[in-house]
């Protein structure tokens, strides 16, 4: 048994090779460095600590294979190791020890990527800015491309670096295919956006693509198979000039290559008092983003209220440029009937391109209020033609006024007369009768019949016409209550309108009583002179 386990004991390390699987190679791209001891070992039993000093030191791999060949036994043990080049120049591979054998040192030749031909390269970046000077605020377009022309195994592609500017992504990656130089490449396109907050030069730094690639495997044999191999690659940096807001320049700050205002609005409508009219309004800027759209103000005439919506804000790509989009929603609620003129709304933007302030506007509208279909129309006295000249119309009124007088003489006496033919008691308020339609708009919780259907019965109440208009002078306290009713109406935030409804039925009992306490005393108030 002794005499079998004998050649097992005699193994041992002899020979240690190292090889490289490219000289020369170019900056900042990795090779593989390939390490085979003739003895199966553990695989920490080579130090490769003396690579740090001229490489990075990316992925080890230990690989081990036993051939019997005639009962001839052979054991190797293989490292490859991903090394990347610190400078260029000539780098030495340094010898490496395992048991007291070492390898051989190996002259590395690294040269400039940029001195290589394009074609020479199987990865490379590029990257294009839209203008070298810009404005503050003006959007940039940055266009990053990856070629590759190995497959690619994973990747990241890191952002431009930049101070003192804001930089996203527009939109997703474009893959496609070009040929350069006679090789085709696959090429992934991303497109950032870079907008600079402060006047003075903007250093744009390159961006940076890391990953790994397969490649073919160093081996010739016949059962190779591919490999991954980590890759680098960074874009040229840029410098743009960004130039200050001009001092000329007058409300608030926007600059893009165009500016669209439009809303959707029909001629012709027909709108009434306490019902609102909306308007959407959208503003459109190209090469530009939705941070820098104002907020698009809508000014209103005397007799309307507005009640804007919070806009709507995003950015998008359109036929390879980026659009920013904000959507305006206003309701207006007019208070009286009459024509109103509805003013220009007006969006003040820079041209980059000629250098100079230019307007979107939207034209003013023209538009017709009539009174609410539910409200009674006011009594109006017709006066009856006169048939009398202006030279007789004294004798005729000074009589008129003689009669009044005497008929209030005569019955302010008779009142005298019989004091107590007036009681109080007598005097009773008609009774309140229930409003319906009032208290059913409430139950629906409708806010424009609510209001609708409380004009009716003041106007019962007062006998004469009640509008949103003169509510303020007849019951001020309710007016404030119906005011709040609106914007609770048009407003995103939460209000509890049921205790605004019972506010409003407080407040028009209140009325109702103090308008029976009136009554009595009113019939003798009229006969004083």
């Amino acid at each position: 048994m002794a005499a079998i386990f004998l050649p097992l004991k005699a193994f041992a390390l002899t020979q240690l090779q190292a090889s490289v699987d490219r000289n020369p190679v170019m900056e900042n791209e990795y090779l593989a460095l390939t390490v085979t001891a003739d003895d199966e070992l553990a695989s920490n039993a080579l130090d490769t600590s003396a690579l740090l000093k001229d490489f990075v030191v990316g992925r080890t791999s230990v690989s081990r294979s036993t051939q019997i060949v005639n009962f001839d036994t052979h054991k190797e043990t293989n490292w490859q190791i991903l090394l990347k080049p610190k400078h260029q120049g000539v780098v030495t591979v340094p010898a490496l020890e395992v048991q007291g054998v070492k390898s051989q040192p190996i002259a590395l030749q690294v040269v400039d990527a940029q001195s290589q031909p394009q074609q020479a390269k199987n990865l490379f970046l590029k990257a294009t800015v839209s203008d070298k000077e810009a404005y503050v605020g003006q959007m940039l377009s940055y266009k990053v491309k990856l070629y590759l022309a190995v497959d690619l195994q994973r990747g990241v592609l890191s952002a431009p670096n930049t101070g003192g500017a804001q930089v996203k992504q527009v939109g997703d990656d474009k893959d496609s295919s070009e040929i350069v130089n006679g090789r085709r490449y696959r090429v992934i396109e991303r497109t950032y956006s870079i907008v600079a907050d402060t006047p003075g030069k903007l250093v744009i730094s390159g961006p940076t693509f890391s990953g790994d690639v397969l490649v073919d495997s160093p081996s010739r044999s016949m059962f190779s198979f591919q490999e991954s191999r980590p890759v680098e690659a960074q874009g040229d940096s840029v410098v743009v000039n960004i130039n200050a807001k001009p001092e000329s320049y007058q409300g608030d700050w926007l600059v893009a290559d165009l500016v669209n205002l439009s809303e959707d609005w029909q001629d012709k409508q027909s709108f009434e008092v306490g019902q609102p009219i909306t308007r959407n309004i959208t503003l459109l800027a190209s090469n530009a983003d939705d941070t820098s759209l104002p907020d698009v103000k809508v000014p209103l005439p005397q007799g309307m209220k507005s009640y804007p919506e919070k806009p709507q804000r995003k950015t998008m790509a359109r036929n390879g440029q980026t659009v920013a989009q904000l959507t305006q929603t206003v309701a207006i609620v007019p208070s009286k009937a009459g024509d109103y003129t509805l003013p220009e709304v007006k969006v003040a933007w820079w041209n980059p391109h000629l250098n100079k302030q230019q307007f979107a506007t939207l034209p003013a509208r023209h538009i017709s209020v009539k009174p609410a279909a539910n409200t009674p129309a006011p009594q109006i006295d017709t006066p009856q033609p006169q048939t009398v000249t202006d030279s007789g119309i004294w004798p005729w009124t000074t009589a008129i006024f003689a009669l009044l007088w005497l008929a209030t003489l005569y019955l302010w006496w008779r009142a005298r007369q019989r004091p107590n033919a007036v009681n109080n008691n007598d005097v009773k308020p008609a009774p309140a009768t229930k409003n319906t339609t009032l208290d059913a708009a409430i139950a629906a919780q409708n806010s424009g019949e609510v209001l609708n259907a409380l004009l009716r019965e003041l106007s019962s109440l007062s006998k004469r016409s009640v509008t949103l208009q003169n509510l303020a002078e007849i019951a001020p306290e309710l007016a404030q209550t119906v005011s709040q009713i609106q914007t609770a109406h048009y407003s995103r935030e939460q209000t509890d309108t049921k205790a605004l409804y019972q506010q409003l039925m407080t407040q028009l009992e209140s009325i109702k009583r103090s308008k029976g306490q009136r009554q009595a005393k009113t019939a003798l108030q009229s006969l004083n002179p």
